[in-house]
């Protein structure tokens, strides 16, 4: 494809774009949560004997009678009526990345020949659903289809055009969770009441403990023209082949800069309808890659704020085709410039309203304080390997490590003041009060600018977990993983570390020893221990990585192999001592990770020899006989010597595409060889491996050439957009 057809492409994308940009008369404020059956409109539909049923249902998990849930089903009905809403379906987040529904209609037969509208409190809580279809790890046979989806009580009814869209869980039809949502909540029960036990030693009237998630979602717009030029984002979400363009982001003027105004429109429209499902966006703003840019909500109770990210992400592809834009949620896009992550800034509160991983005003505030840092620290040191594991994939192996991301290796970053801290109270051998400051007044000698607040700590953009003042901000995860994968081990570890805390305690005082003495004692013991997950440094740098192995740190890179860390006999006890996972549910779900790392490789692969061998090499040698073509008319009008000198530089550039060519071809041939090797494997884990070890270094070193045929075959004839005109929104 020519230059002048590509932007003529382009063009039509700008056609595309011309959406005007959605100016609400509301204040947001005043349409958030429009089409969500909030406790507002429960309180509107539902009889007051149903509304105070299902408020118990939701607070504190009350059971919910049949007869109660079709009083609920009516009432959901007509208020979803009023929308023209014609269909229900049970939502629900399989182990495929995405989501699923399966959309009934509001009919039945009326027995008079004719049909009612009809939504019952059975088709509300309960729906079957074929679960041979989903991957489900060997759990179930094909022939063994039945599963069900059920209704989650904590996740609010909501629509979409005209669909009331129910969130539920997915398990197989012998109880075993076949999505994220099931383990998602037993790790957030077993949390919850982990923390409320040892949340007793400082305050008697907690009843609940919250876990509090603010996910930050980066992603790419480019063109959907361009975007539908190109066989490798089409297929795989990234780009296998493209030369650096000579401007990315190296002036650091993207980040942060003056939003274009298509993407502002997008953005606009984008938020609307988020705010609309009840998604409470906050920020937006450009991002450090060009046409890489970031959303992020207000914090939420966990399971919701997951629930509003896997929306968020199929309403963005959604409001991006509108304007003219595909929305690329892969991890690494483009090559030589920031991937996406989708940052977890996690913490844990109290139904009282205390934030326990933030720093209080008296000494009893400040105990509890350090005593949740330290368990956290201790549940991220025990079990380092499977967080990396929970967020490890084959899109997030391609960014970990790199611009701006943090390395495949998991440490903890705290900051001075809490190092310091924790530094004294390991050392001292008294039992003295612990002071911890919070923000502190900065000011500046320029009038006019007002005394800053300043946190109490820095900021470590190379920590894969860092403490950002009153939580932890887990920045592994990748942009389009499910964050429910890394906040079902996250908050399982922290309960087993809370569980274990609070026994030795317990023990403690069983002795003879007073509380705050034997808290006190228990810290110690757990900061020397989780002491080597401490790394406030360059977690970029070899050094790092050398002395992470000495600390004893899981430094493992290999995606495949770091999967096995699930099934640690350490990561099997906690799972079960949690209740979240069984063994066998764990097996299931590794075969699943490693069939889908080997089914994404074997697909690149595929793409990147068709792309090679019917899209490059045909281009290459077009342009490579036009240059001997050249040549040969060069020598019938000069005389032979001038017509050598004058030809030289062409015949060095048919030498070189020979050569790139020749290699290319042969290797591609190899890559197929090795796929097939591969694909003979049985063992999903081996096979994975062999993809990982023998396939993918192919297409990585085959691009190298393809790279260099970019910058030596004419413009006019190279068939795919480039990054420079993929990666500026014009």
């Amino acid at each position: 494809m020519s230059s002048a057809l590509r932007f003529e492409v382009v063009g039509e994308a700008f056609k595309k774009k011309a959406v005007e940009v959605p100016s609400p008369a509301e204040r947001p404020s005043e349409f958030f949560a429009k089409y969500v059956f909030t406790r507002q409109k429960m309180y509107k539909y539902l009889s007051a004997e149903a509304y105070a049923k299902m408020c118990d249902v939701m607070d504190k998990g009350a059971s919910f009678d049949l007869k109660t849930a079709d009083q609920v089903a009516e009432g959901m009905k007509r208020w979803a009526m009023e929308l023209g809403v014609t269909h229900c379906t049970h939502w629900f987040q399989p182990l495929t990345e995405g989501t699923a529904e399966k959309h009934d209609a509001f009919v039945e037969h009326d027995g008079k020949g004719g049909m009612i509208e009809e939504f019952s409190g059975k088709q509300l809580v309960q729906q079957e659903t074929d679960a041979s279809s989903f991957p489900n790890g060997g759990i179930r046979s094909t022939f063994e289809a039945r599963g069900y989806s059920a209704w989650d009580y904590a996740s609010p009814v909501f629509v979409i055009g005209d669909t009331l869209m129910i969130p539920t869980v997915f398990i197989s039809y012998t109880g075993e969770s076949l999505d994220y949502k099931a383990p998602l909540k037993k790790a957030l029960y077993a949390v919850d009441k982990a923390a409320t036990d040892v949340c007793k030693y400082f305050y008697d009237d907690v009843k609940r403990v919250i876990s509090n998630l603010g996910w930050e979602q980066e992603y790419f717009l480019v063109d959907e023209g361009l975007f539908a030029t190109r066989p490798d984002l089409l297929m795989t979400g990234r780009t296998l082949l493209g030369h650096d363009s000579a401007k990315n982001q190296q002036m650091d003027d993207h980040y942060f800069g003056s939003i274009p105004g298509r993407v502002a429109a997008f953005m606009t429209d984008l938020e609307i309808q988020a705010l609309e499902l009840g998604i409470p966006c906050k920020t937006r703003h450009n991002e450090v890659a060009p046409n890489q840019f970031e959303l992020a909500p207000i914090f939420e109770e966990t399971n919701l704020a997951i629930d509003h990210n896997m929306l968020l992400m199929s309403i963005m592809k959604k409001v991006a085709r509108k304007h003219g834009f595909r929305c690329l949620l892969h991890e690494k896009p483009f090559a030589g410039i920031n991937g996406s992550g989708k940052h977890n800034n996690w913490s844990l509160a109290t139904d009282t309203g205390i934030l326990l991983h933030g720093p209080g005003k008296t000494p009893k505030d400040n105990l509890r304080f350090v005593t949740f840092i330290v368990e956290t620290l201790m549940a991220v040191y025990k079990h380092n390997g499977l967080l990396k594991a929970s967020i490890m994939s084959a899109t997030n192996s391609h960014r970990l490590g790199a611009h701006e991301a943090p390395p495949a290796i998991i440490s903890s970053f705290l900051g001075d003041q809490l190092s310091e801290i924790l530094d004294h109270l390991e050392n001292s051998t008294d039992d003295e009060l612990i002071t911890v400051a919070g923000k502190h007044g900065m000011k500046l000698d320029i009038p006019q600018i007002p005394e800053l607040m300043v946190d109490n700590t820095d900021r470590n953009r190379t920590s894969p977990f860092a403490f950002t003042g009153n939580r932890f901000e887990f920045r592994a995860v990748g942009s389009e993983a499910n964050c429910a994968s890394a906040m079902i081990a996250l908050n399982a570890a922290m309960a087993e570390a809370l569980i274990n805390f609070k026994q030795r305690v317990d023990a403690l005082i069983a002795s003879g020893t007073e509380q705050t003495k034997a808290i006190l004692q228990i810290l110690r013991e757990d900061i020397k221990t989780c002491r080597p997950i401490h790394f406030d440094g360059n977690g970029y740098s070899e050094e790092w990585k050398i002395e992470a192995a000495r600390r004893g740190l899981d430094v493992e890179a290999s995606c495949p192999i770091v999967f096995d860390r699930y099934l640690d006999e350490s990561s099997v006890q906690m799972f079960a001592k949690t209740n979240v996972f069984t063994r066998s549910e764990l097996e299931a779900r590794n075969e699943i990770k490693w069939e889908t790392y080997t089914k994404k490789i074997q697909i690149e692969a595929r793409i990147f020899g068709d792309l090679c061998m019917n899209h490059i090499i045909p281009v290459a040698t077009r342009y490579q006989s036009t240059l001997i073509d050249n040549v040969h008319k060069m020598q019938q009008i000069f005389p032979a010597e001038e017509a050598a000198r004058l030809s030289a530089k062409n015949i060095e550039l048919i030498r070189t595409i020979a050569e790139l060519s020749s290699y290319i071809t042969e290797n591609v041939n190899l890559l197929i060889e090795a796929r097939k090797v591969a694909n003979r494997i049985e063992n999903e884990r081996e096979k994975a491996i062999a993809y990982h070890d023998t396939v993918a270094p192919k297409i990585e070193d085959i691009r190298h050439h393809v790279d260099k045929l970019e910058m030596i075959v004419d413009d006019e004839l190279w068939p795919l957009p480039k990054y420079r005109e993929l990666l500026f929104i014009r």
